[in-house]
């Protein structure tokens, strides 16, 4: 009979549905730590938690016998996924149960900075009735931005419409028609967004793409007495820029529920007119607890007496017979999703694989889905692996296509992946020489033979004599070796295109420099892992 150890405190609800579970046993065990934490972990098959205790990689040290860890809640910081990784411990999380209280507070968040809501009890404490100093502005026929439309961006959209709202939105994976099918005006990218906002509110994960979406050069950009909401991850807005903007009168109002770094008890924001500030309660709602611990003992229980996998951060449902046949295909589909993604990064309406060869007779779902992880690794808060980045894909309503074909080409096996925008479509397509080998043999409709791994520069060109040599030239003055090159053309003297693998990226100026070659049409920085490296759910 497996049983279950909960190690945070858990909302009665997801207690009553353990003791409920048939064939399962469970102890409360809070407050562990160190050696008294490994130990209990031994005892036990499956372990659901909250934030509080810390699932380290010394503690779970030697374990042989915890088959999955479960945490009631979106993050997983607390617990080492990779260490469970190597040990066959199933990570999994609940990435739906906060989306209401979140989506609530950001609207609450921008309502209370709307009236001045705190600054306005503050004063009747300190004895004053002053009601001119804190005339408000109301949100009915006002413009509000979104930046993110997954479960909680959508939730806040909706709330924003029943206020009479305007809502843009921009989110790099939907396509504009997705976003209008949502009910919210589309915007090609933040920067169109930005000027016509009276609101902005951003609801992405913190990569280095989102990292300081406004920050001193979009000062400018923003529409004068603008105020700003940030319920989703520190660092999204540049806090520096904020002060700025607030001094200055760019900006009528900040309200953050997160911070750079957490716990965050000072800031130079703090105190500031116009700023209003809670350490990060968007899910601290007693529905929202009660509905994560429902989640997260659900998705322990089907483990444990059923096998199913669902919003696994770590794993995939593979054998070890089968991973070993398919490693090299899942690591050349997973590539080909990252170096899509950075191609062509906005509104994506439609991905087709197409197998060829040997490998169309292998699991090529699996293959597919490693490049749908490849695709959306650096679109979505969540961690993203094999097991849930299909369902991810298609919740975004963007459709996923997949062919096989037993003849062979020029190659044996080939992965062919075909990414339509609402600009355009590209085309890339990988294979594997040897045993672990990786490829990149075609690109649009040039064919060429380039290393699929590090930091890749891909440029178009007409093919005119001394383009590489100019290239060259360029990188070597700014002092960026090239480690490889390869390059394709149509027909002789018309389009080219080359890729060069590069020791380390090129700084804005040296490609500003390569795109202003007057034969140069465009340059792409593309990075991708090193050779050999692989994600934790492909590794071992």
């Amino acid at each position: 009979m497996p049983k279950v150890i909960v190690l945070d405190t858990l909302a009665q609800e997801g207690l009553d549905l353990l003791a409920a579970a048939k064939g399962v046993e469970y102890e409360v065990r809070t407050g562990l730590k160190g050696d008294a934490l490994r130990s209990a972990l031994a005892e036990f098959d499956g372990a659901i938690c909250r934030s509080g205790v810390k699932i380290t990689a010394d503690v779970l040290e030697g374990n042989h016998r915890l088959k999955a860890i479960v945490r009631a809640g979106v993050g997983t910081d607390n617990i080492d996924s990779k260490a469970a990784t190597r040990l066959g411990i199933v990570v999994m999380n609940t990435p739906a149960g906060n989306t209401l209280s979140t989506a609530e507070h950001t609207i609450a968040m921008m309502l209370a900075l709307s009236r001045n809501i705190a600054p306005a009890y503050q004063s009747l404490i300190e004895g004053k009735w002053d009601r001119n100093r804190y005339m408000g502005a109301q949100l009915a026929d006002k413009t509000l931005g979104i930046v993110g439309l997954g479960r909680i961006g959508q939730a806040v959209g909706v709330r924003a419409k029943a206020l009479q709202m305007r809502v843009l939105g921009f989110d790099p994976f939907l396509s504009t028609e997705r976003i209008a099918e949502l009910g919210f005006d589309p915007t090609a990218n933040v920067a169109e967004m930005l000027p016509q906002v009276d609101y902005l509110t951003v609801h992405t994960p913190l990569t280095e793409e989102t990292r300081n979406l406004v920050g001193m050069p979009q000062l400018s950009q923003l529409r004068d007495g603008v105020r700003l909401i940030n319920c989703a991850r520190g660092g999204i807005y540049d806090e520096a820029a904020l002060v700025e903007g607030l001094k200055s009168g760019k900006i009528a109002g900040v309200a953050l529920d997160v911070f750079t770094s957490e716990p965050c008890t000072t800031s130079p924001l703090f105190g500031m007119p116009g700023v209003l500030a809670t350490p990060h309660l968007g899910a601290s709602t007693e529905e929202a607890q009660a509905q994560v611990a429902v989640e997260g003992v659900g998705l322990l229980v089907d483990y444990l007496t059923t096998g199913s996998i669902r919003h696994a951060v770590n794993m995939t449902p593979l054998d070890a017979k089968t991973l070993a046949d398919l490693r090299s295909y899942l690591d050349v589909g997973y590539r080909l999703g990252l170096l899509m993604a950075q191609m062509e990064p906005t509104g994506i309406r439609r991905c087709k694989l197409q197998y060829r060869g040997e490998v169309a007779g292998k699991n090529t779902k699996l293959i597919t889905a490693s490049f749908a992880v490849g695709l959306l690794s650096n679109a979505l808060e969540q961690d993203i692996n094999i097991v849930n980045a299909e369902v991810l894909l298609r919740e975004r309503g963007i459709e996923l296509i997949e062919e096989r074909r037993a003849d062979t080409g020029a190659f044996t096996s080939v992965v062919l992946a075909e990414v339509e925008t609402e600009k355009k479509t590209h085309k890339a397509a990988g294979t594997v020489f040897g045993v672990d080998m990786l490829r990149l043999v075609q690109l649009d409709d040039f064919r060429l033979d380039a290393y699929l791994d590090g930091v890749l520069m891909v440029f178009t060109h007409r093919d005119v004599p001394g383009i590489i040599g100019t290239v060259g030239t360029i990188f070597g003055a700014h002092k960026i070796n090239i480690a490889q090159m390869a390059v394709g053309r149509e027909t002789k003297g018309g389009e080219a295109i080359g890729v060069l693998n590069l020791d380390q990226a090129p700084l804005p100026a040296a490609l500003d420099e390569v795109r202003r070659h007057p034969a140069i049409n465009t340059a792409t920085v593309i990075k991708l892992p090193p050779a050999g490296e692989r994600p934790a759910w492909l590794a071992g």
